[in-house]
């Protein structure tokens, strides 16, 4: 899961106790197993993360875990501002970027911009729904690598649900947003900035950006149509087979009108305009050589979505209404209880029970560590999961093969297509699902990704294993 956990400044983390790390894992497979019958239990996601939450803050206070000594930020004028201990452990980055995103793509469409968009990709796939799937699959793909997965599912599934409805196949949308929330996990590994156990493994690793993109894109290709294939063939998205039925979809999608829904043609461009410049804002805030890099990707989103505000300035309320603020208190609360269990040394008991798998060896130990950390990252955080493991592989004498550094790259990036809430991306493709009354369960999901996730990781290990090695660089 994308999630950075930010350790309080200056905190000493003193010695817990193993009974206290085993009650906190404990809690952690409870939090799991509510979420996979949380149909039966009738609790939304929020609520069971929440309880979670609560339960995991008063065992860290009685426990004395929590950095309490160190929740104050001291200011260069002498001020002090008292934190909440909790503060830190949630990634606001990520929940700005959720919110920003979700209301920029809102206020955006208002401009006929993704109507516009969605008809002539409709008109290129001349109505055939496996053309379409292609044309949105590789465009997910490219998003999520230089956006990030969030933002790039947010854009493509609203495009998929215009596009399908124009089209009258709306049955088709739940394939569709589940293919594309799995590619978002895999575009994300196509460049060393694309996630962020990316960047922290990558830079351990001491891996250039032009040697992650050469020995991770051939993977990323064939993990692509290997999905788009097996996604049309699992859930019967068929090619258009015969010529009555591709002339009754060409004059379907002739008839279609592109600039349908585009009431002023000045908001339009400028809706294309901040897009562009959304795209490119986004891309470029991983640099920190710049004020607006400095700021992060959140301030980029929540900077556009202002921008588009303006627009409609007297009556923002009904975008506001709009926002999924059961998947922002479901991050916020999960962020929360991911960081008491941190404290309870959780995660470094994740990372010490995978250290013997290192030792087997760079064919045993490297598919093994793959597997191990993609199962790891599908329920827990991936970026403090990808820190242990970077820092364990760093510390080995002698130094481990190279092969290690890419299996904790790929696992810690498809463990979250294991699960819907194994990556930020996943969920927000569930959201969409909900939003549009396409039910589905977290066992429900789970039950789907499953095929498609057991591909991509037998993929990677194989190419990790066999091919990654003979590639430049």
């Amino acid at each position: 899961m994308e999630f950075m956990i930010l350790a309080a400044a200056g905190h000493v983390v003193p010695e817990v106790a193993p009974w206290i790390t085993y009650l906190f894992t404990g809690l952690l497979v409870a939090m799991v197993l509510c979420l996979a019958l949380e149909e039966k239990i009738h609790a939304q996601k929020s609520v069971i993360v929440g309880v979670t939450a609560v339960i995991a803050l008063l065992l860290g206070a009685f426990t004395g875990i929590l950095p309490f000594d160190s929740s104050a930020v001291h200011l260069p004028n002498g001020h002090e501002i008292k934190l909440p201990v909790f503060i830190p452990g949630i990634e606001w980055g990520v929940i700005t970027i959720i919110l920003g995103s979700s209301l920029f793509v809102d206020v955006t469409s208002k401009s006929g911009l993704f109507t516009y968009i969605a008809i002539r990709l409709t008109k290129a796939s001349r109505g055939d729904p496996r053309r379409l799937l292609w044309f949105y699959g590789v465009m997910t793909v490219v998003f999520s690598a230089v956006l990030n997965n969030v933002t790039a599912m947010i854009i493509v599934g609203s495009l998929s649900a215009v596009s399908l409805g124009k089209l009258g196949q709306r049955d088709k949308l739940l394939s569709f947003l589940l293919v594309e929330g799995l590619l978002t996990n895999i575009g994300g590994l196509l460049t060393l900035i694309s996630s962020v156990p990316n960047i922290i493994v990558g830079t351990t690793a001491g891996i250039g950006f032009v040697t992650f993109f050469i020995k991770a894109a051939p993977y990323v290709v064939v993990a692509t149509a290997a999905t788009i294939v097996m996604g049309a063939k699992v859930f019967g998205i068929e090619p258009l087979r015969t010529d009555e039925e591709r002339a009754v979809a060409l004059g379907q999608v002739s008839s279609f009108d592109e600039r349908d829904g585009i009431e002023s043609m000045g908001f339009f461009w400028f809706g294309a305009a901040m897009l562009v410049l959304f795209i490119c804002f986004i891309a470029t805030a991983s640099f920190d050589g710049w004020p607006i890099g400095k700021l992060g990707m959140g301030f980029v989103a929540m900077m556009f979505a202002v921008i588009m505000l303006c627009k409609f300035k007297s009556s923002v309320g009904k975008f506001y209404s709009g926002v999924d603020w059961d998947l922002l208190f479901f991050f916020v609360y999960l962020f929360v209880a991911i960081y008491a269990m941190e404290q309870a040394m959780v995660l470094e008991l994740i990372g010490k029970g995978i250290e013997p798998i290192i030792s087997m060896g760079p064919k045993l130990g490297g598919g093994l560590l793959l597997v191990s950390s993609a199962l790891a990252s599908s329920v827990t955080d991936n970026i403090p999961l990808a820190a242990v493991l970077s820092n364990i592989l760093k510390s080995m004498d002698p130094a481990v093969d190279p092969g290690m550094w890419w299996s904790v790259i790929f696992g810690a990036n498809l463990g979250g297509n294991l699960t819907p809430i194994g990556s930020a991306s996943t969920l927000v493709a569930v959201t969409i699902m909900h939003k549009h009354n396409l039910r589905i369960s977290f066992m429900g999901f789970v039950k789907k990704a499953l095929p498609f996730a057991i591909l991509h990781i037998v993929l990677a290990t194989l190419y990790v294993l066999l091919v990654l090695k003979h590639l430049p660089g």
